[in-house]
């Protein structure tokens, strides 16, 4: 399925003929790193300058490894595929669109019969933007109500992030059921718990529709779980993520003190990576908040409880008896 991702190549050229620098790295999410290798070629063979392909984790415009462009001397960052509204990030980081050039037409005309009679919010990610407008068309000859909630901040009309759902939750109301163009469970569940809402993946991969709510229920039991866990904890580690969009140092001080208040013991770490593993090394601490990522809480397993910024507001809210319903059912969980 590589072979199907376009990245905007012709955009890199025109910033690098513009900007003339000596060298540039580029970074991607982990599943187009073999067409920015791609890309990475054709630049030193076009330019003759050093083209380096930043080969760690990329999850999104909050953790674009400048760190790793500045160490290497590279005077521009091509960061590949987060599309957002915004083409700059910063004088040096540059924005590049990268589609998947597979046709949502088959799954959309197939998704038709079983959303017949309801109105649906229809919503996808970075990769898939480009194929909107051509699915709202399909559904709406097929007699289906479909809106598509506006953008705000770095999201377009329609967009995503795993953690950001402001299209989504602007029409919520006003729809039956959510619809995701995509293949990503991690986007749809994460649409589906801030919704409250059913919630359907259109996959054209395998030309497949499935629902991701009973998968989005279970993330926010395992959630829900480790919130009434950590409050039993005694001695709290709160973690600052240290990629540059996940610096969240006052939020982390503002946890330290409503936890002290309520009698808690409070230890700060900052780490780059938030693993099970680096949290093994920490001892004396019954339970952790982290403060750069909020799907690393809610979407993997570790020992003791690691929450999530919702997650740790909504425990000072247990430990002031008051109530936490409807506490992941907002726009940003940051």
């Amino acid at each position: 399925m590589l072979q199907m991702i376009k990245i905007d190549e012709e955009a890199i050229f025109e910033e690098i003929k513009n900007r003339k620098p000596v060298s540039v790295a580029l970074n991607a999410p982990d599943g187009l790193l073999p067409k920015v290798q791609e890309t990475a070629s054709n630049i030193m063979k076009r330019f003759g300058i050093p083209a380096y392909v930043l080969a760690d984790a990329t999850w999104g415009s909050c953790d674009l490894n400048t760190s790793g462009a500045k160490v290497l001397g590279a005077e521009v960052l091509f960061n590949i595929g987060h599309t957002i509204s915004m083409d700059n990030l910063g004088t040096n980081i540059v924005m590049i669109d990268a589609f998947d050039d597979i046709s949502f037409e088959k799954i959309a005309k197939k998704s038709i019969e079983m959303l017949k009679g309801k109105t649906i919010s229809l919503i996808t990610d970075s990769q898939h933007l480009h194929e909107i407008e051509s699915v709202q068309k399909i559904l709406e000859d097929g007699g289906i109500k479909v809106k598509i909630g506006k953008g705000k901040g770095q999201l377009n009309d329609g967009q995503v992030f795993g953690c950001e759902f402001y299209p989504a939750m602007e029409i919520k109301d006003q729809v039956d059921v959510n619809v995701f163009l995509g293949q990503s469970n991690f986007h749809a569940a994460g649409i589906a718990l801030s919704t409250n809402k059913p919630t359907y993946v259109l996959d054209p991969y395998f030309n497949e529709i499935h629902e991701v709510t009973d998968f989005a229920q279970k993330l926010q039991k395992k959630a829900t779980l480790a919130i009434y866990q950590a409050a039993d904890a005694k001695t709290f580690g709160i973690i600052v993520g240290l990629k540059e969009g996940q610096l969240s140092k006052l939020t982390a001080l503002k946890f330290k003190r409503e936890l002290e208040k309520e009698g808690k013991e409070v230890q700060l770490f900052a780490l780059t990576d938030i693993t099970n593993e680096r949290l093994r090394n920490l001892k004396g601490i019954d339970a952790f908040i982290q403060v750069a990522c909020p799907r690393i809480s809610i979407d993997n397993h570790f020992d003791k409880p690691l929450l999530s910024t919702p997650q740790a507001t909504a425990l000072l809210k247990i430990l002031r008896n008051e109530s936490i319903e409807g506490y992941m059912q907002i726009p940003h969980w940051l």
